[in-house]
């Protein structure tokens, strides 16, 4: 196929650090602390399509169970999946970062990553890159892809392998884009954030207001914080980075959590559609139009805290609408 561009969403890096030693704020506002007495995400794998990963940093110690590397970078070996940009490692440790007393914590700091570096060092990729990187998601069984990265364009072909990925039962997901006006009533699409078939997550500061660079239309789903968000850096650093790229890894963390914890409420593996209802269930409204914040804001509790508020059957008639 045309060798066409894919690339990072524009993203700030404003802040890197030697040494912190807390749960990131977003990891607390998405009230994952709260669900992990019941799991923190172990036997889930997750397929991080980004920039690589720097797997010494010793807040992903053990996390990493295997990658790939199908871009340019050293000079294409497959083996060698090393983040020369540091955009990968962050996402990495949102989703999974084990806390050693020291650092910081992901949302499923017990799920497995697997690596699979679809752009080079300077952020930036081919398609056919990314599209070898889902099929390859898909042959590894992987039970999430996240994707924190897009481009103007709708490829077919790529189109074509995420619903190949969403019908082998894995739940896509992906940045909503950076591109946003601060103006819901007008569109941005990025792709593939924009398809109907992934998870597409905009993003919110730490004060659950709508950031003005996030994307607004109608296949958002949901926003996760994605300001300010600190998380793993390169050279076994820590960096605060602001985009829908930081938004994304919070909910792909907190999919983990999810799917064991409503696969074991069930007593059965829910589909990928079931399995996205039960995650909209765990969302609340900010009161923003839903072309902005789609359901609402990432809160793993919230089915708790309705219970706190309503009689179970008022509670039953609800979460089952």
């Amino acid at each position: 196929m045309e060798q066409r561009k894919i690339k990072l969403f524009p993203y700030r890096v404003e802040a890197q650090v030697e040494q912190v030693s807390e749960i990131p704020k977003g990891i607390e506002m998405i009230q994952a602390p709260a669900v992990w007495s019941q799991t923190k995400g172990k036997g889930i794998t997750v397929a991080i399509l980004d920039t690589g990963c720097e797997v010494s940093h010793p807040d992903l110690k053990g996390r990493v169970a295997g990658g790939r590397n199908f871009t340019d970078d050293d000079n294409g070996n497959p083996d060698v999946f090393v983040d020369y940009n540091g955009h990968g490692t962050h996402v990495a440790g949102t989703i999974a970062a084990v806390s050693n007393n020291t650092g910081v914590v992901g949302v499923a700091p017990e799920a497995n990553l697997l690596i699979l570096k679809v752009l080079n060092k300077d952020g930036s990729g081919q398609y056919e890159w990314i599209i070898n990187g889902i099929n390859y998601a898909v042959e590894q069984k992987a039970d999430i892809i996240s994707m924190s990265l897009g481009g103007p364009e709708d490829v077919p072909e790529m189109h074509e392998a995420i619903k190949r990925a969403v019908a082998a039962n894995i739940l896509v997901i992906c940045a909503a884009g950076n591109e946003g006006d601060g103006n819901f009533a007008t569109d941005e699409f990025g792709y593939p954030g924009s398809y109907n078939e992934v998870i597409s997550v905009g993003a919110v500061d730490l004060q659950r207001h709508s950031t003005n660079f996030t994307n607004s239309n109608n296949e958002v789903d949901l926003v996760a914080p994605g300001a300010g968000i600190l998380s793993t850096y390169l050279n076994k650093s820590y960096a605060t980075l602001s985009g829908t790229s930081m938004a994304t890894p919070h909910v792909s963390g907190a999919m983990a959590l999810v799917k064991l914890i409503a696969n074991e409420s069930f007593g059965r593996d829910l589909t990928e559609q079931e399995l996205y209802a039960q995650l909209i269930k765990r969302t609340i409204p900010l009161g923003n139009s839903p072309r902005l914040e789609g359901n609402g804001l990432l809160y793993l509790t919230a089915q708790e805290e309705l219970a706190k508020v309503f009689t179970p059957a008022v509670v039953a008639k609800v979460l089952s609408q």
